[in-house]
């Protein structure tokens, strides 16, 4: 398809000229570059599709980036970021160097924060809507909240909060694509949204107060009587009017393909006086089919035929392994339950929740809740497994100190997608969790660089540990295995040869580089031991007493060096009054981007040629 009107459009500004018919011809180029752009770079496509004409209704009517628009979930941003003048670097799109799957406010003045993660975008939009107003500005905030982002707490606080400001310029625009939020309330109800959803509507409404207000002794009362009455029969005809009994004004529901209702709507919220909620019904995987059928398998895809319409499948990871594992076991022990954070298909649970429903708890993206419920789940004598990934984790600090640790409950957090994950880039990367489980009492942290790995791990921490333990596993399948390699289920293995004064210690996916570094050192003529850990929290004091005649230790490690594995490592050895040079080769604080897993480890030294350079440089 040629992009004649796309390929033209390098601004919002472009977009207001257009006509309607020019929008329907744009909504299909978008369609059909997004669907060829996520074919060969993998992406968020489900969602993408499913925003199409929500998207082009907000950059016609709100003035970008005077009005300030935040998306969340940030992976809805594919058609955003075409309209916004990156059309020309799109098939860059999830690659090193190339523009990311989210907004980034380093790429475009159009994406105002980050916004890898979810439910956030209201407590933004409201704080900007609050700094507009006391700067005198008119401009508004719009939150755009979808593909599950009300199923997060956070939405709740920031929705209350902003029930509160009566005259904040918010408009938070529901992208309801499957959520069931309100019931099918008949055609004379969808010919009332209809006509709420117009600009003339709400002038109407306000010249009608205002009137009645100024009626003398009778006419503020009258208007009270008015509003009330408008209300009750508006609450009769809806069933449900959740938002509004926040304080927040409700429209809809709004047909979200529906270029021209679109704009009538959010032209409509933009007349009332205060916050406003516009609920818009899309589908998701709209204008692709295999997408439309299975939109939660096509939500986030690795590169596919689009022709065929089928995504490659393998169960060849840690994620469908450990997804196994758990599986198997809770068929012998049926006090184990698993918990996800509305992500079951991508921790491998799917086979879990369709034969053991009565355990299984999708929670929804409230990762703060899983992690208390999994404490209560342990009062009642079950064995709670909370499969998330590790970004995600990071929602859940505080739960983890108090509900997790200080109560020493067993229960069992398996972190999937940890370390470098890749494509999706800083908002992603699992680096960050080995620093915060360091500072946190009472808990076990496992960390397997193969499946057997795994499996030890899992049944260690289900039949040989009392209080909570973290088993954290990488994204994708396992490394290159040294032959005759057995994994030995201990708290640590030594390897290479143990006479030498020079050791690698390191652990995780990364051992499988280390051991290939001692292949090529040995050739080289360098004696090398390695530690391989496979506890890292706390740190096998045995480990350490295998060093006591090294001179050299070089700790690699795929976490970030502040806080990390390494810094505890070397403060034992202190204590140990061992004093060999001590060389740590981790990520700097910093917040590393997107690229492929093996350039970014290369990049910093954590490949086998850069573990080699680090030691020969030492010597």
């Amino acid at each position: 398809m040629e992009h004649k009107i796309l390929e033209n459009l390098k601004s919002p500004a472009d977009l207001k000229k257009l006509n309607y018919e020019q929008t329907l011809s744009l909504a299909d180029e978008v369609r059909d570059t997004i669907i060829s752009t996520v074919s060969k770079t993998g992406g968020h496509l489900a969602s993408n599709l499913g925003a199409v004409e929500l998207t082009i209704a907000l950059h016609k009517v709100f003035d970008s980036p005077n009005d300030k628009i935040i998306w969340d979930v940030g992976h809805q941003v594919y058609t955003h970021k075409l309209l916004t003048g990156r059309y020309e670097r799109f098939g860059t799109l999830r690659t090193e160097g190339g523009i990311s799957g989210f907004s980034r406010p380093n790429e475009s003045e159009h994406d105002i924060v980050y916004s890898g993660h979810s439910s956030v975008s209201i407590s933004t939009a409201l704080g900007i809507a609050a700094a507009n107003k006391v700067n005198g500005k008119k401009n508004y905030a719009v939150a755009v909240l979808g593909d599950g982002a009300l199923t997060g707490g956070l939405i709740y606080e920031a929705i209350n909060n902003a029930g509160r400001m009566k005259d904040a310029r918010l408009i938070i625009v529901l992208n309801d694509n499957g959520m069931s939020i309100s019931k099918n309330v008949g055609n004379l109800a969808k010919r009332l949204a209809a006509m709420r959803s117009r600009t003339g509507y709400y002038k109407l409404k306000a010249l009608a107060e205002k009137v009645l207000s100024k009626v003398p002794l009778i006419g503020k009362p009258l208007a009270n009587k008015f509003f009330k009455l408008k209300t009750s029969v508006k609450n009769a005809m809806y069933q449900s009017n959740f938002f509004e009994d926040f304080g927040v004004t409700y429209m809809g529901p709004i047909d979200g393909h529906n270029i021209g209702q679109l704009c009538n709507a959010l032209e409509g919220a933009k007349v009332i006086n205060g916050p406003v909620l516009v609920h818009v019904n899309t589908v998701k995987g709209k204008g692709y089919s295999p997408a439309e059928v299975n939109p939660s398998a096509f939500h986030g895809v690795p590169p596919f035929d689009v022709d065929e319409g089928e995504l490659p499948q393998s169960k060849n990871n840690f994620s469908e392994k450990f997804g196994e594992f758990l599986f198997n076991q809770a068929a012998k022990d049926k006090r184990i339950c698993a918990i996800t954070a509305a992500m079951s298909l991508g921790t491998g649970l799917k086979r879990f929740s369709d034969v053991y429903p009565d355990r299984f708890y999708d929670v929804g993206i409230a990762e703060e809740h899983a992690v208390p419920f999994a404490l209560g789940l342990s009062k009642g004598n079950m064995v709670p497994v909370f499969v998330v990934y590790s970004t995600f984790l990071q929602r859940c600090y505080d739960q983890l100190m108090h509900d997790c640790a200080l109560q020493n409950s067993k229960m069992i957090i398996a972190v999937d997608r940890a370390g470098i994950v890749g494509d999706d880039g800083e908002t992603h990367n699992g680096i960050y969790d080995t620093a915060f489980f360091n500072g946190i009492p009472n808990i076990t942290v496992y960390s397997p660089s193969y499946y057997t790995d795994l499996n030890n791990a899992f049944v260690n921490a289900l039949y040989h540990s009392e209080g909570p333990s973290v088993i954290r596993y990488p994204r994708g399948a396992e490394p290159y295995m040294p032959e005759g390699y057995t994994c030995s289920g201990n708290a640590f293995d030594v390897l290479g040869d143990e006479e030498a004064d020079i050791a690698i210690v390191t652990y995780g996916r990364i051992f499988a580089e280390a051991y290939k570094a001692y292949e090529e050192l040995k050739c080289d003529g360098i004696k090398v031991k390695i530690i391989k850990l496979n506890i890292i929290v706390p740190i096998p004091e045995e480990a350490v007493c295998a060093l006591k005649d090294v001179k050299k230790i070089f700790f690699f490690e795929e976490g970030v060096r502040s806080g990390g594995v390494g810094e505890s490592f070397g403060s034992v050895v202190l204590e140990n009054k061992l004093t060999p040079e001590f060389v740590h080769t981790a990520f700097p604080d910093c917040f590393v981007g997107q690229g492929k897993i093996n350039s970014i480890l290369k990049q910093y030294n954590l490949d086998c040629e850069g573990m080699c350079n680090t030691i020969k440089e030492s010597l």
